[in-house]
């Protein structure tokens, strides 16, 4: 089984903290829409015939689109590609996005799962990372999108300067208290080049304060294991039964196509992406031709793939179907963090403790294999 990714390069407004792919300027949606399906058609040998159990729909601002100009790409992929009865179709979406006509017709398309933008539920925090919406039309919209769709997502951004702790308890109680069933929860991190990395450059924003990210961190993994949520991958926590299925086939390393300006597709043995470049990606397909990069990962890179994404799920790491001379090097190299109790093993799998997963993407680089 495989999955699709359709990036929607659009937003409203320029998030300060983002450094996705994106424009503010809608000037060629049509074009690029056009585009999008054109590469939908041209990609199909790329999964060579497996069939789709998840369609993704990221961004950018996807909920942006029409709900017909979303049909046209459900239905192009549905034409090209074998889905699954039961696959899962997920379109991300922000709240000042989301009316009845909306709901309704993302149903229609065949559309399962929303992921929904909030970030915080105080209008201070959204004023302070430029979000289009309000505080208000988080509560609302999300109490109308759970009439239509028992099976949402939201996001929500710790440790953001101003953000309290008892702000950040209130934020967790209540998308809890909304009955949400998944909760994907980030540390806010200063990307090079993205506006909240000048505004601190030039001290117009306080800098993040690392000790209060972890404080809230820990306090977040706490609060999800009292509410019976499983803490499946270090941002992702989910109710029994409400895994993003598209987001954990990436961390078990399964073959996805992403289609769309800066998009990236594995296939297993290599890896490639588009042009992020929206002009760019118009004009090579408008000549049938797919404008990508590719990189062929060599035995060392496909491990350490490996490690770092299974490493941050809570399965771990399970090495038995390494050579025992790769093995023994592992736990060798492991052996640091697991005295610390950052890790721990259970025959020939390792997995990050609690501590560990404030210090996940050190830990896996720690253990990279040259």
């Amino acid at each position: 089984m495989a999955g699709i990714y359709i990036h929607i390069p659009f937003c409203k407004s320029a998030c300060h903290y983002c450094n996705f792919h994106f424009s503010t300027s809608l000037r060629y949606k049509p074009e690029l829409l056009n585009a999008l399906a054109k590469e939908i058609v041209l990609q199909r040998p790329y999964l060579s015939g497996e069939s789709l159990e998840t369609v993704y729909f990221g961004g950018g601002t996807p909920s942006l689109c029409t709900v017909e100009e979303l049909q046209t790409l459900v239905r192009t992929i549905r034409e090209n590609y074998t889905v699954t009865t039961d696959a899962e179709v997920t379109i991300e979406v922000n709240p000042d996005d989301i009316t009845t006509e909306k709901l309704e017709g993302w149903k229609a398309a065949g559309v399962t799962r929303l992921s929904i933008g909030l970030q915080s539920f105080f209008e201070e925090d959204l004023r302070w990372m430029n979000r289009a919406h309000t505080a208000e039309q988080a509560k609302q919209t999300l109490e109308l999108a759970l009439t239509y769709f028992p099976n949402i997502t939201i996001d929500l951004i710790y440790g953001v300067p101003g953000l309290t702790d008892e702000k950040w308890k209130v934020n967790i109680d209540t998308a809890l208290s909304l009955g949400i069933p998944h909760l994907s929860c980030y540390a806010l991190t200063v990307e090079p080049k993205t506006p909240l990395d000048k505004l601190i450059r030039t001290q117009q924003r306080e800098p993040v304060d690392p000790d209060k990210q972890s404080d809230q961190f820990l306090y977040l993994m706490e609060r999800m294991e009292q509410a019976g949520f499983e803490h499946y991958e270090i941002s992702n926590f989910a109710k029994p039964g409400f895994r993003s299925r598209h987001n954990s086939s990436y961390w078990k390393g399964r073959p996805y196509l992403g289609i769309g300006p800066s998009a990236h597709s594995f296939n297993g043995s290599s890896r490639q992406w588009n042009v992020a470049n929206n002009q760019q990606y118009i004009a090579a397909l408008e000549k049938n031709e797919i404008p990508f990069e590719i990189e062929v990962l060599t035995v060392s890179q496909q491990r350490n793939e490996q490690i770092m994404i299974a490493l941050r799920t809570m399965e771990g790491l399970d090495v038995s179907g390494w050579p025992v001379a790769d093995q023994i090097e592992f736990e060798k190299e492991a052996t640091p963090f697991l005295n610390s109790g950052q890790m721990m093993k259970s025959g020939t799998v390792f997995c990050l403790t609690k501590e560990g997963r404030l210090l996940a993407d050190g830990i896996a680089a720690a253990l990279f294999r040259l």
